[in-house]
């Protein structure tokens, strides 16, 4: 039988970003599609942090497909070495996308997928499987379900809505759930529409990654504001497993993230930020005092707010009946999950993949997008739109763009989260700004890292990455074996950095 038909369309779960993309690319193949979203609005999860500015510019967020069909409408691009906050990603982009002529009619806000199967066969039917439309079980808003048949399915549904617990061990701690009220999943408005829950209040961020930092920066802008405003930051890693987790800095190709991670450095060093390492919460205690965090027999101060950023992980519930490939631990496609495996590659290292990698033995299903990188947190939303196109192009037949890589992406440092409040703060020395060298160019993904000039030997005490100034300035006791790249030359660290 015709797979993709009328009948039975391509459907597209999540209309986010990748999801959008990838029904660009299906107009532009002349594919019968429909898009289903949870949400009553376009990009619902890009909404939830809309206040929130991209460590990327613009040119790395929208996609090709996109651009061609909103170009030709008359669409003016917005200026692409600007970054954008999630909310204008959603109104000057997404919108007009899902708003386009050749994308609207198939549209379904409203609709959540809670079950996709293969029509006529659970898991454990093999006989004519194959040759069987999917179905996918979609809720309305009113508690009713509809059937709809799809010829193939790809899910962009992402991870934003199932954050990581604030336990240790991938539970929530005992208790976690009872201090509900006090605990916020994500990042947090701190400056804005929940200015008046943290303002004068002692916050406790768990996390490493970018959305955390975010939601730092945020409360140290408040706590200048608000006197009484305390902030503490616990993450489960080392003190020297936290110098991946700050960036690759002055070396990273897309600067504001490597001057985000020296921010936060510099915010800890002067004490603004009070950090504990090593920590894993087991426990939750609600006390007259405030919630207190207990790790074994120790425990922290009380504090009134908590804030988790740990990360994201994938539903995988309404595929219980497709037979997925996923790799245990990193729950990605298992043929992508050693390229993206946080423990070996930052977003920039991860190399280009598409409808091979993404493959599960259940033919014509694709997880796209962030959910495709399961638990891992090295997305750039550049890599989902190069999934998108693959995919399609596999579905229409075209092997050969299908398998061609149309994927460049900047290197070093680490990956999903946002860049400094404003975007102005992440300016300096080392950053953005009109004292800062050129941002390297986009480089093809190699494993030979980026070196950019090194500031004034005057400003050097207190900002750059010691890897961008160890030509220009004086010596200072290194940490133990340290090296630095200078030339094609692994040498001795040795500078006058704080």
């Amino acid at each position: 039988m015709e797979r993709i038909t009328p009948a039975t369309p391509v459907v597209v779960i999540g209309a986010g970003p990748v999801g959008l993309a990838a029904a660009a690319h299906l107009v532009e193949y002349q594919l019968p599609f429909v898009l289903l979203e949870a949400g009553t609005q376009i990009g619902q999860h890009v909404r939830a942090w809309g206040h929130v500015q991209l460590f990327s510019p613009w040119r790395y967020n929208l996609d090709t497909a996109g651009q061609r069909l909103l170009e030709a409408t008359g669409w003016q691009p917005p200026e692409l070495e600007g970054y954008p906050t999630g909310q204008a990603l959603v109104d000057e982009y997404l919108l007009p996308l899902a708003n386009h002529p050749a994308i609207a009619p198939h549209v379904r806000l409203g609709r959540r997928v809670v079950a996709i199967t293969r029509a006529g066969h659970d898991k454990l039917s093999s006989a004519g499987r194959e040759q069987s439309p999917f179905v996918l079980h979609v809720e309305r808003q009113d508690g009713s379900v509809e059937l709809l048949r799809a010829g193939a399915v790809l899910d962009a549904s992402g991870t934003y809505g199932r954050p990581n617990p604030l336990g240790a061990d991938g539970l929530p701690a005992v208790g976690e759930s009872a201090a509900a009220a006090q605990i916020f999943y994500g990042i947090p408005d701190v400056l804005g529409a929940h200015r008046s829950r943290y303002a004068g209040k002692r916050v406790l961020v768990a996390g490493s990654g970018h959305s955390a930092f975010n939601a730092l920066l945020e409360l140290v802008a408040l706590a200048a504001e608000a006197p009484n405003t305390s902030i503490t930051w616990v993450v489960r890693r080392s003190q020297q497993g936290l110098a991946r987790a700050y960036g690759g800095g002055a070396n990273d190709a897309l600067p504001a993230r490597g001057a985000l991670g020296q921010h936060i450095r510099d915010l800890v060093a002067t004490g603004r930020i009070q950090l504990v390492t090593g920590w894993r919460t087991e426990r939750v205690e609600r006390t007259a005092a405030g919630l207190v965090l207990h790790a074994g027999d120790q425990a922290l101060a009380p504090v009134d707010e908590i804030v988790v950023a740990t990360g994201l992980r994938p539903n995988l519930t309404m595929l219980a009946e497709l037979r997925l490939g996923l790799d245990p631990l990193v729950e990605a496609p298992q043929a992508l999950a050693p390229l993206i495996d946080p423990n070996l590659h930052s977003c920039g290292s991860v190399p280009p993949h598409g409808v091979d990698e993404l493959s599960h033995p259940e033919p014509d299903f694709y997880m796209i997008g962030m959910k495709s990188y399961g638990r891992a947190p090295t997305f750039l939303l550049r890599t989902g739109y190069e999934q998108a196109r693959s995919v399609v192009a596999a579905l229409a037949g075209d092997w050969e763009a299908a398998r061609r890589v149309e994927l460049e992406l900047p290197e070093t440092g680490v990956c999903s989260g946002p860049v400094v409040v404003g975007g102005s703060s992440a300016a300096g020395c080392c950053g953005p700004g009109e004292s800062a060298p050129a941002a390297p160019a986009l480089i093809e993904l190699s494993l030979t890292p980026v070196v950019t000039a090194c500031c004034e030997p005057e400003t050097q005490a207190s900002c750059c990455e010691p890897e961008a100034k160890t030509t220009c300035c004086g010596t200072a006791t290194p940490e133990p074996n340290a090296l630095v790249l200078v030339g094609e030359s692994l040498t001795p660290a040795g500078c006058g950095c704080q």
